[in-house]
């Protein structure tokens, strides 16, 4: 069996920054253990596979490790795909995912996601959390993902952490560390080692979080954030209440064909 597949650079507008994800637009979906068989091939942070539905579109992820409930950079990555080069015409694309509705509209060279809000609950501040960061921590906070205050952005971009003893901590599927930004209302690094991903390039789900506790924090709910990992990422972020919006750009680095066993 043939398949057809794009590998795209998020919230980037050039090859090689932001954060790469692979996407395969099917007619019909394969057997789980397959589609996890492609993203362990592919060994990017995710690769997505979406399953047109009447209107609207069935997406799911897969880390190298395990499928995810949530995954903002793929998310914008597929619908770069169907806009650019599967015929979608519409404005805005919905999405059925485990984590619920999902929508995308495109603006201009832009792409806005609608997700879901999930501001984190605090958590009790352990000293192991410090220990494997070798950084001091302000505030701790548990959604999906321990989610961590540190002290400023140059904590933030010089941090190198323990990633064994990160996959090792007993909360969280991963860790994210935020501070105000200079030049930016926030910055951040997100780390997955536990679904074998050091560090994730640009992770539009962690701002799920992010959001919804900078917008409390500053009082503001328009927000500019850069993700601060070598390959960087630049964020156009809104607060809505119970839903935040991530905007930014996608570039395409490949397109190809993948050859399954029938």
């Amino acid at each position: 069996m043939k398949l057809t597949y794009y590998i795209v650079d998020a919230f980037t507008d050039q090859v090689f920054k932001g954060n790469p994800a692979a996407v395969y637009v099917l007619d019909k979906w394969l057997p789980e253990e397959q589609m996890q068989k492609i993203a362990i091939e592919n060994n990017l942070s995710e690769t997505a596979f979406t399953v047109k539905n009447q209107e609207s579109y069935q997406l799911r992820w897969f880390t190298p490790d395990r499928e995810i409930d949530l995954c903002g950079h793929a998310t914008l990555a597929t619908a770069f795909v169907l806009f650019q080069y599967e015929g979608f015409t519409k404005e805005r694309i919905h999405f059925e995912s485990q984590s619920g509705d999902l929508y995308v509209t495109k603006q201009g060279d832009f792409y806005y996601l609608d997700f879901p809000s999930l501001l984190p609950e605090t958590t009790p501040q352990l000293a192991v959390y410090e220990e494997v960061l070798g950084a001091k921590i302000l505030e701790a906070r548990l959604g999906r993902d321990l989610f961590f205050l540190l002290e400023d952005e140059q904590t933030v971009a010089t941090l190198t952490p323990n990633f064994s003893a990160l996959s090792e901590l007993a909360l969280g599927v991963g860790v994210i560390v935020t501070a105000a930004g200079q030049d930016c209302d926030f910055v951040s690094r997100t780390f997955f080692p536990k679904l074998l991903i050091n560090e994730d390039p640009v992770c539009g789900s962690a701002h799920a979080n992010l959001i919804p506790y900078w917008a409390h924090k500053l009082g503001k709910n328009h927000l500019k954030a850069h993700q601060l990992s070598p390959r960087g990422g630049i964020l156009d972020c809104e607060w809505c209440e119970e839903r935040v919006i991530i905007g930014g750009q996608g570039a395409l680095f490949a397109k190809g064909e993948a050859y399954l066993p029938e």
